[in-house]
């Protein structure tokens, strides 16, 4: 018999390695006390894997060991937004605040010392807050005509220079602090908040809901004196050709239309045909309309009433009334409702006394109000056929989305700052964050990207980059983080389009 030689051999990528040699012989009882002490190598080495690492992975564990969470960046805002935001156009502002400001409320929209904590923590930029309030405190008066062209610049191009329809329509911000001053007002509130100061954000945009100009009113000012201001403002500003105005019913009053048919506007405004007069409501049931069906009723020389009926609205109108009925008798039956209660607001109108003191529900005016399923309608000058006017007026949900949007994924409220300027200050970084997302919006759409916009978003927030030193170079080099699927396909379509 030959020479035995007994060693523990590893195995890597295809490659054998020598772990450790236990000599060779070709005596039968020096060869098994080899094996033996091999055999009880290999158990040690099982019990502590890292004596068991090739070179190479003793390095590369050294090497990674030594890697700090400081050197850890989260990219995905920077390569989804602000790739966006230069193709806007907004790094012609050069002010870097302002573009981490933005980038910031895009990716985790907090408090502005919260944004601060982000900014270090997750892009290892460190800010002051009082650099951030200096800025704040010149934004608006400095930077708010150059951002709107910008936007307008952007939407012209993406609507084919066509911005010949707007929309308008206002929303209420309130405050988390209970003292008012000359803009924070306590007035009616949107959100509920009727108790909260606040002010009113007025929001043009065109179809698509993609953005063109805002304005900011004092809280307690009526809805209605804030659309003809705005409108003349910003067309003065943009050199708009009198655009198509659509609004909802909120902003129908005759001031608003003796105005704007006295500038020259055409527009398109929500009616409210329940409180049309007697004869028009004559013409209207006279109507006798169907599904998709509708009528013209002449208001005045210029202004036309246009009634449509929808079976689907119908059948909404009615759910929503038999719901608010059930509200009322679950009230009654809990005595919490009073002589007080009745009144037109909402469903109370149902409400009748008998008596001196009992409140009960008006069933016959219950049933009279079937008539009005289904039926909308639509106060307007304007030129287009009628189908086109009803058309036009259901792209108003754009706006409805837009402050849905910018109240939600954008937290545009509530609102912490006291001062005008930085009240202001916040609603254009806001406008800003909103006409990014609605371009992202619109290439994910093109693309038919799987994902929503907010999921998209989201994704974002776990693109990773990591900063090394190389060991043998000591060159420092950033090395993105392995993306999933989802992440490649975003970054892939961002690139095409930017």
């Amino acid at each position: 018999m030959g020479s035995v030689s007994v060693q523990i051999i590893s195995k890597s990528h295809g490659k054998y390695k020598v772990v450790k040699s236990f000599g060779s012989s070709s005596i039968p009882e020096t060869i098994s006390s080899n094996v033996q002490k091999a055999k009880q190598e290999i158990r040690r080495l099982e019990s502590n894997p890292s004596l068991f690492m090739l070179e190479k992975d003793i390095l590369l564990e050294s090497f990674l060991s030594e890697v700090g969470n400081a050197q850890i960046r989260t990219i995905g805002p920077e390569l989804v937004f602000g790739k966006i935001f230069d193709h806007i156009g907004f790094n012609t502002i050069s002010e870097e605040l302002f573009r981490h400001l933005v980038i910031a409320r895009l990716a985790f929209p907090l408090s502005k010392l919260k944004t601060i904590e982000y900014l270090y923590r997750y892009q290892g930029i460190s800010l002051e807050i009082s650099s951030v309030y200096r800025f704040l405190d010149k934004l608006n008066d400095e930077l708010k005509d150059t951002v709107e062209q910008i936007s307008f610049a952007h939407t012209k191009r993406i609507s084919n220079n066509n911005i010949g329809i707007v929309f308008y329509d206002m929303t209420t911000l309130y405050f988390e602090a209970s003292d008012e001053d000359d803009l924070r007002k306590t007035g009616f509130s949107k959100d509920g908040k009727h108790s909260n100061p606040q002010i009113f954000l007025g929001l043009l945009v065109g179809l698509e809901g993609y953005s063109i100009g805002y304005d900011v009113f004092e809280g307690n000012i009526y809805e209605g004196h804030t659309l003809i201001p705005t409108i003349e403002k910003i067309s003065k500003k943009f050199n708009l050709s009198k655009p198509v105005v659509v609004a909802d019913a909120g902003l129908l009053t005759s001031r608003n239309i003796g105005i704007l048919l006295e500038n020259g506007y055409e527009f398109i405004l929500g009616a409210r045909i329940k409180n049309e007069s007697g004869e028009i409501k004559t013409k209207i049931f006279e109507s006798n309309l169907k599904n998709n069906e509708f009528a013209v009723i002449d208001k005045s020389e210029d202004v036309k009433l246009i009634i449509a009926h929808s079976d689907k609205r119908a059948k909404k109108d009615g759910h929503n009334r038999k719901k608010g009925l059930e509200r009322l008798e679950k009230k009654i039956k809990t005595g919490k409702l009073t002589k007080s209660s009745i009144n037109n607001r909402g469903y109370n109108k149902y409400l009748k006394i008998e008596g001196e003191i009992k409140v009960t529900i008006d069933r016959d005016k219950f049933e009279k109000d079937k008539k009005w399923d289904g039926l909308k309608g639509y106060i307007t000058n304007c030129s287009l056929n009628s189908e086109e006017i009803i058309n036009n007026y259901k792209n108003l949900w754009h706006i409805e989305k837009a402050f849905r949007m910018s109240k939600t994924d954008l937290r545009i409220r509530p609102i912490y700052h006291r001062k005008r300027k930085r009240i202001e200050a916040h609603i254009c970084l806001s406008f800003v964050a909103y006409s990014i997302y609605k371009e992202l919006e619109r290439v994910l759409k093109i693309e038919k990207y799987p994902l929503s916009v907010e999921k998209a978003a989201e994704l974002t927030h776990n693109m990773y980059q990591i900063e090394i030193i190389l060991p043998e170079s000591l060159h420092t080099k950033n090395i993105n983080l392995k993306m999933d699927e989802n992440q490649k396909e975003l970054i892939e379509i961002i690139d095409k389009f930017y």
